[in-house]
């Protein structure tokens, strides 16, 4: 979120006096500060939708890789060295001392 377009914080708009002018509060003075406020909650509502529509997208994609996929390193090596003893039994067969 682009924090220099936020213009107040919660604090300041708990703490906003308004003047009081002869028949109340200015009307003025708090039109342009709900003004202010509304485009705060505008870009707050803008990120929020932003973020959602980025949370659902990693869980789409998430979705899309399979465990079979995911392969854990140790296993690979694994398979790996016992194909690799199975060649060297095919080819070398009995000339070989197993250990």
């Amino acid at each position: 979120m682009d924090k220099d377009k936020i213009q107040l914080t919660g604090k300041d708009i708990l703490e906003k006096d308004f003047k009081v002018s002869m028949r109340g509060y200015n009307q003025d003075e708090v039109d342009k500060f709900l003004d202010i406020i509304i485009q705060d909650y505008q870009l707050f509502q803008q990120e929020i939708s932003k973020l959602h529509q980025e949370i659902n997208q990693l869980k789409n994609n998430k979705r899309m890789i399979k465990p079979n996929q995911v392969t854990q390193p140790s296993q690979v090596n694994y398979d790996v060295l016992k194909r690799l003893s199975n060649l060297e039994k095919a080819v070398f067969g009995g000339q070989l001392k197993e250990e």
